[in-house]
């Protein structure tokens, strides 16, 4: 169950709050919709379920709040706004990102796509989707873990009349297995006809939480709309024989030629304006909002519409194919989960790709499928069927300290940013190399890292940065683990994983710049000016030092200031900054130097190493007392400690 509990928002400059003081539920099993015109706050009220807006309150998802919930993207699903996706990754890496990410098979990817019929677009980039297959995406992601509560806002936008209805059916198949579903809409017949209770608010605040029967009965009145160029004459004409009648009509003039009467009927209306001369361009039957409540309507109706809603749920687990579980009234197997829904699938129906709409509703393409398979239906009582002929069950979950590693693997080789980086880093690394070739006078180790003494860094090392703050910067800027553009989970191991990666790829970076400057020096000067090292260990550790630093830099920067931009920033003021601020200490009369540092430690330590340990102690030593090793020491320390204090709090967790 989803309890929100005096939400209220808190903007800025002394604003109203957009969302004040709403209290409302989502029960288990059915499908709840939050109701107002635009601007009145639905979209506040997610984010502030969710901890991605500043407010008060709290929302209890099955009893605990978000914050408390280890793993947040398997309780709740949420669709917010357009794909939280790199609009160059392809649709199947997407998912599968977000399934290290959930700690679920990446197999589970692939089933979701059949499942909302967008199988034939996996390879498809983010950025090239229409609006109504972004929904369908951002379903699947929304129900990739199988969580037990659905948040979705406005999940039918963009979709043509078809499509609603299709989504509507998986969102009550999904209430069916026991998951609570919360959607916002702006439509109140859209509200009365796929939601079980509506929740309509106006200006953020709670105006009324009824069933969708009572709902309908006292929100949504049945009127006959008329179009005539005589309106005044004819609501005095249907004036007059109302009150003759006896009988109560509500006459609204909408426009200049435009009539609303509630009470009545088209025949009415009509014999009316035939008796009386009335020319009448249109009459039709319609159903709107009024905002007023008026007499309720015979019991039958309400019997009626409850009807509708059971039958709906049980069509939804017959054909939406997308449910997990047995039935509505079967005991779940001892590996179901509490609310489990929308597991396996069903593989859609061969042929069906043509009908599907598109962000306009209209047929795009093949691999599309606008519905799931209406052959091969499982009955109320049986669990839905997968390709293969095996029995859907819950979603198996992957774990284990390789989840976080998996995410970003996935995630910094789904776009071609590390390949285009190399490519820029070895033509320009290669060139200025050349150049310092030809002038002369320049150390074979400056010359091999291509880093003259006007650049504060070499190009590898730029790049080494710039994936690094890439790592993060990516994360706000296209944010997949969050629910929305408000927070991203950060713990300890996602940490690692990304400092893991980006020293992997700085260490390649720039083996590959040196290798390629080495080769082109060798080509083009023949003999050239490079001689063979006579101590190579020290230099290498020093490079790769530098290159590791940097991109650490960058990955905590970007952590820290929630900017790709920030954190290649940072990575640039190690050494303009920082570095003359240690070289002028390094020189002053508190310097020490650190000769026979690494014997006396070797002295103070109660588990003596070997003699041969000082050599890599003291080369580890001089590296870091040059200017730049310090610098950088340095600086990640601050980084480190600045990501502690700013991330690590966060309520959103990994």
């Amino acid at each position: 169950m989803l309890q929100a509990i005096g939400l209220t928002s808190t903007p800025r400059r002394e604003l109203p709050p957009l969302v004040d003081d709403l209290t409302f539920e989502a029960r288990p099993g059915c499908v709840t919709a939050l109701l107002g015109d635009p601007g009145s706050g639905k979209t506040t009220a997610l984010r502030l379920m969710l901890e991605l807006e500043p407010g008060r309150g709290i929302t209890y998802f099955r009893g605990r709040p978000l914050h408390r919930i280890a793993h947040p993207g398997r309780e709740v699903g949420v669709l917010l706004g357009d794909v939280p996706g790199h609009p160059a990754r392809t649709v199947l890496n997407q998912l599968r990102m977000l399934c290290a990410a959930y700690g679920v098979p990446a197999s589970r990817a692939t089933t979701m796509l059949e499942v909302v019929g967008i199988g034939g677009l996996r390879d498809q980039r983010l950025g090239s989707l229409s609006l109504g297959m972004e929904r369908r995406v951002a379903l699947a992601a929304a129900l990739l873990a199988d969580p037990c509560t659905l948040l979705l806002d406005e999940p039918a936008a963009g979709l043509s009349p078809r499509e609603r209805s299709w989504m509507y059916e998986l969102l009550r198949g999904h209430a069916a297995l026991g998951g609570a579903v919360l959607f916002t809409t702006d439509d109140a017949k859209e509200a009365a006809r796929n939601a079980d209770r509506v929740v309509s608010i106006k200006a953020g605040r709670l105006v009324a939480d009824q069933d969708a029967a009572e709902f309908a009965r006292t929100r949504l009145r049945p009127r006959v709309a008329v179009r005539t160029p005589h309106a005044a004459r004819l609501a005095d004409v249907l004036g007059r024989e109302a009150r003759a009648a006896r009988r109560v009509v509500e006459i609204v003039a909408e426009s200049g030629s435009r009539l609303s009467v509630y009470g009545s009927n088209c025949a009415e209306v009509g014999e009316a304006a035939f008796r009386h001369g009335v020319l009448v361009h249109q009459l039709a039957d319609e159903t709107g909002d009024t905002g007023t409540p008026v007499p309720p309507v015979p019991q039958a109706r309400s019997e009626a519409r409850t009807t509708a809603h059971a039958s709906a749920v049980a069509a939804a687990h017959a054909d939406a194919g997308a449910t997990t579980g047995p039935g509505p009234g079967v005991e779940p197997g001892p590996e179901a989960e509490p609310g489990s829904g929308l597991g396996a699938g069903v593989e859609p129906e061969p042929g069906a790709g043509s009908a599907a709409g598109s962000g306009t509703g209209s047929g795009t393409g093949s691999g599309i499928t606008p519905f799931p398979a209406a052959e091969g239906r499982t009955g109320p009582g049986r669990p839905p069927r997968t390709g293969s002929g095996r029995s859907a069950r819950a979603v198996r979950r992957v774990g284990g300290p390789l989840r976080p590693l998996r995410y970003e693997l996935i995630r910094a080789f789904g776009t071609a940013t590390p390949l285009l980086t190399s490519a820029a880093v070895v033509v320009v690394s290669v060139a200025i190399a050349l150049v310092l070739a030809r002038l002369g006078h320049t150390p074979q180790n400056r010359l091999l890292a291509a880093w003259p003494q006007s650049l504060p860094l070499p190009p590898a090392a730029l790049g080494a940065g710039l994936l690094g703050a890439l790592a993060f910067g990516e994360e706000y800027r296209y944010p997949s683990l969050s629910a929305d553009r408000g927070t991203v989970p950060r713990r300890m191991g996602l940490l690692a994983a990304k400092l893991g990666v980006c020293a992997a790829l700085a260490l390649l970076l720039g083996g590959l710049a040196v290798t390629a400057d080495a080769a082109a020096l060798r080509l083009v000067f023949d003999s050239g000016p490079l001689d063979r090292p006579v101590e190579w260990i020290a230099p290498a550790a020093s490079w790769a030092g530098l290159l590791i630093g940097c991109a650490w830099a960058g990955v905590l920067a970007s952590g820290v200031f929630r900017s790709a931009a920030a954190g290649l920033a940072a990575v640039l003021v190690v050494p303009v900054m920082v570095v003359p601020l240690v070289r002028k200490s390094l020189h002053g009369p508190s310097a020490h130097p650190t000769d026979g540092l690494a014997s006396r430690l070797r002295e103070l330590s109660w588990a003596h190493w070997p003699p041969e340990a000082d050599r890599l102690v003291s080369g580890a030593l001089r590296v870091m007392a040059q200017p730049v090793g310090t610098a950088l020491v340095l600086s990640l320390m601050v980084l480190l400690c600045a990501y502690g204090f700013t991330g690590l709090r966060s309520r959103v967790r990994w």
